[in-house]
């Protein structure tokens, strides 16, 4: 199928809600847009402080707004905006997008609840609008190769899961210190939501574990809490899991184990071997059959699978990373976008992103994680 967007003949104009100065997200996010050159960057809202927010937007040579609400309303011509607010701003500004007719990339988690993120799901079906949720991991060729040697069964049947998020940035006591803004509101529960660890780095692996594995996370036990003494918001998560058809598995995260530089780590278990997959190490997949020597794929190298290949940017040997990883969201997203406005069919490689049914499945699984808490650690029903 030809590809959607080269027949639009024109790049896409994107408006920016949040990112703006100290952001590590937002430059993130420009990059991936510009990368593959599909994307014009028009204007934004770049800071809740409007004094800041025009300095940012005058730098980067786009329009600066107040709000969302005004950026959609004196910028007709937008095609999408890309949401990278604090948690709590993200139901708001989605909704005024989408009201606008825009399609939306949109920072994980999708909101704070999971009403709200239904509505949102709800919302972007019914306006036919695409809408991105940056779990950009998902967007790794070594990722993709796991997914799709797991659909074609080169484990045979699966027998145990297991995922890891783990940080070191809360290991110490933050809050005695001086506060950031980025640290104001993530330590403030009303703005990051019920669930600091769960909301920042849980859904991550929540939607990693589901992506490769192609099914929905059915129940959970949950120890859920605070490593830090006197600490008031979550930094740790330890779950067990049941997945549809009974596959058992566990996912464990946490913000405050010193040492950890953001590892990020997947393992399926299957009859016949085992995949793993390592964030330190993202440019390669370890393949053990059982009974046959450890196998180490590397990306852009022999034995890739088209859905891994389609992602890969340059030869083996040259390391590809997370903003190459966001790149590959923004690339398919735009060509999904393409399609919408051409009214054609886009095409279906591009078609793995995740959207607003995988916020509303992240969502679901923190509001069961809390609960199985509540419950002195019971298993608990993921709500579908």
């Amino acid at each position: 199928m030809t590809e959607a967007f080269p027949r639009l003949g024109r790049r896409l104009r994107l408006g920016l809600l949040g990112g703006g100065p100290g952001s590590f997200i937002g430059p993130m996010h420009r990059a991936a847009a510009r990368l593959d050159g599909r994307f014009d960057l028009i204007a934004g809202v770049l800071s809740s402080n409007a004094e800041k927010g025009r300095a940012a937007a005058a730098a980067l040579g786009i329009a600066a707004y107040p709000s969302a609400a005004a950026m959609c309303a004196a910028e007709p011509t937008l095609d999408a905006v890309a949401v990278m607010t604090p948690n709590h701003c993200h139901i708001a500004e989605c909704r005024a997008a989408l009201g606008a007719g825009l399609h939306v990339v949109c920072d994980k988690p999708l909101t704070n609840t999971l009403a709200e993120a239904r509505e949102l799901a709800s919302l972007a079906a019914e306006r036919k609008r695409v809408f991105c949720l940056t779990h950009a991991y998902s967007a790794y060729p070594m990722i993709r190769q796991m997914k799709a040697m797991v659909a074609a069964g080169t484990l045979g049947e699966l027998r145990a899961v297991q995922v890891e998020y783990l940080q070191a940035g809360m290991s110490q006591r933050v809050e005695n210190g001086p506060l950031t803004a980025k640290l104001r509101w993530k330590l403030d529960t009303a703005q990051s939501g019920p669930s600091l660890v769960l909301g920042d780095i849980g859904t991550h692996a929540d939607q990693l574990l589901r992506f490769v594995v192609g099914r929905p996370i059915t129940r959970i036990a949950t120890d859920l809490g605070a490593l830090v003494p006197g600490r008031t918001v979550h930094d740790w998560c330890s779950c067990l899991l049941r997945m549809e058809g009974g596959l058992r598995g566990t996912l464990n995260v946490s913000q405050a184990l010193a040492g950890a530089e953001n590892v990020i780590t997947l393992r399926v278990f299957g009859e016949r071997g085992h995949l793993e997959w390592s964030h330190a190490r993202s440019n390669f997949l370890t393949h053990a059959p059982h009974g046959e020597p450890v196998r180490t794929l590397s990306r852009g190298g022999p034995g890739m699978l088209p859905p891994a290949a389609r992602l890969v940017r340059i030869p083996a040997g040259h390391p590809e990373g997370l903003l190459e990883a966001f790149a590959n969201l923004y690339r398919d997203a735009a060509e999904a976008m393409a399609a919408a406005i051409l009214g054609v069919a886009p095409d279906p490689a591009a078609l793995e992103f995740p959207t607003a049914r995988d916020g509303v499945a992240g969502l679901a699984f923190l509001e069961a994680a809390i609960a199985s808490q509540a419950a002195g650690g019971a298993w608990t029903d993921v709500a579908s």
